[in-house]
């Protein structure tokens, strides 16, 4: 049966006006047209399925714990439950449980909420906090007052149908999806496109969606600070277009962008075969197997053997931008195939520790490339040699460093060489394709049929290197910004 209709209450007539009066935090104009509508829907019970996408820092969270706090106040006294369920369990539900008590640490509220498990409760209402990993059990749970979803672009589209859509069958509440973009096919971006579908046939509003645009026209201080992450990261980069620009991605796609490329083989400067006295250099690393068939002490140039993967160094002249970003300046390539690692030892230790004194390595440290990385350590120094170890969030953040590097221009190739270097590296950067998945992560490769990634690694790498490099000594005390949008 469902529960009576909660528009009866005049205490609260307006949910705009109790975040003003009651909550002493007003909303912006676009969270209020937002929570005005959720309210709407879930007071009169009719089972509607909504969806709102604000980019980062726009006040999502804030907008849905005023409205929690406004549904606890009005059914304290009939009770009620809302379920709000997020990727994790820690930190994500635990931090929007700690945002709905500093919301009811108001005057009116003050020290009547209670915490009981998962559970926030006022009167006889109550807010549960749920995990909405894949493997969580929250089979039981009731939603009829509001069901929410948070950063539903990341959770599991059957443990939504299965698990959580039920839980608001039997009272048809009111289900909200919220969070930002990511690829053509999460649980967020079809239930928008739905939404969308039926506003075209009987133009009743189901999504809400605001880009960074919308607060940047009311916020200097928000506007000032996309932009400079937009210089930081490029236009192009995943996070911005997703978390900001909200425009998601195809399921797989190309790597670098057509300006990213561009800006990569832009360099003017010239192949060095060795280090100047007054540049600082950097270096990534990629590392190949060995050949038991190889002769010891030979290094064969992977052209030779190109069946095989390469061990592929990328050496570059590190410098820094105005705003005292790392900037490189690639400035040689050395590669061979199959040699043991007895040789690979001392060509690296002569390159980069000799030819190119460096003062960071980013070094692969995954599998058989752990015991080279462990060496170069033990003889270059450990504060100068950084083992790096892939897995899928590592390898996920080092694709980002080199999309932010490569799409502003930020990292660049040196002039066409006729070593072959410059046309492997172009060719594979050509040829990269990445995927995306869950929990904002990216999956970057060279196609097999396409051949090697071992150069597009070894400059991920490098720029991996440059970032966690030191920053030069400055003289200047900058003092913090007051930025009045972070505490929504």
């Amino acid at each position: 049966m469902s529960q009576p209709a909660l528009s009866t209450c005049t205490d609260f007539p307006d949910v705009v006006h109790f975040s003003h009066t009651v909550l002493g935090r007003p909303l912006y104009r676009y969270q209020a047209r937002i929570i005005r509508a959720i309210a709407q829907a879930a007071l009169l019970g009719q089972g509607e399925t909504l969806t709102v996408m604000l980019a980062r820092q726009m006040g999502k969270n804030e907008l849905s714990a005023q409205l929690e706090a406004y549904l606890l106040n009005l059914r304290a006294v009939t009770g009620g439950t809302i379920v709000k369920a997020a990727p994790t369990l820690k930190p994500q539900s635990f931090v929007s449980r700690q945002r709905l008590l500093e919301v009811l640490g108001n005057r009116r509220n003050n020290r009547k909420p209670r915490t009981s498990g998962d559970a926030v409760e006022l009167g006889h209402a109550r807010v549960r906090f749920l995990s909405g990993a894949p493997h969580s059990n929250v089979v039981g749970a009731t939603a009829d007052l509001l069901l929410e979803l948070d950063e539903a672009q990341d959770l599991d589209a059957d443990k939504i149908q299965h698990d959580f859509r039920p839980m608001a069958s039997t009272t048809n509440a009111t289900i909200v999806l919220y969070g930002t973009a990511w690829d053509t096919s999460n649980p967020l971006e079809r239930q928008k496109q739905l939404n969308l579908e039926l506003e075209r046939h009987d133009n009743k509003k189901r999504h809400f969606e605001c880009d960074w645009r919308e607060l940047a026209r009311i916020s200097p201080a928000y506007r000032a600070f996309v932009q400079a992450e937009i210089a930081r990261l490029g236009a192009d980069h995943p996070l911005i277009r997703t978390q900001y620009a909200l425009q998601p991605f195809d399921d797989a796609g190309r790597l670098l962008s057509t300006t990213a490329r561009t800006f990569l083989f832009s360099g003017k400067h010239a192949w060095l075969e060795g280090g100047l006295a007054d540049d600082t250099y950097i270096a990534g690393v990629d590392i190949a197997g060995q050949d038991t068939a190889a002769l010891p002490g030979l290094l064969a140039p992977s052209s030779t053997r190109p069946d095989r993967d390469s061990t592929v160094v990328t050496i570059a002249r590190l410098l820094r931008t105005a705003d005292s970003e790392p900037e490189v300046e690639i400035v040689h390539h050395a590669a061979w195939s199959g040699a043991d690692f007895p040789t690979q030892h001392q060509a690296l230790h002569h390159l980069l520790g000799e030819l190119f004194p460096c003062t960071r390595i980013a070094v692969d440290a995954t599998g058989l490339g752990a015991g080279i990385a462990s060496w170069l350590a033990n003889a270059l120094g450990s504060s100068v040699v950084n083992s790096f170890v892939f897995t899928a969030p590592s390898k996920s953040r080092l694709g980002f460093t080199l999309l932010a590097m490569a799409g502003t221009g930020r990292c660049r190739l040196y002039q066409h060489d006729d070593a072959g270097h410059w046309l492997r590296l172009k060719h594979e950067s050509e040829a990269a394709r990445y995927e995306l998945g869950a929990n904002e992560q990216m999956r970057f490769f060279v196609p097999p049929n396409a051949g090697h990634d071992d150069y597009l690694m070894s400059l991920a790498l490098c720029c991996h290197a440059a970032t966690n490099a030191a920053a030069p000594p400055t003289s200047a005390i900058i003092r913090p910004r007051d930025m009045p949008y972070e505490r929504w």
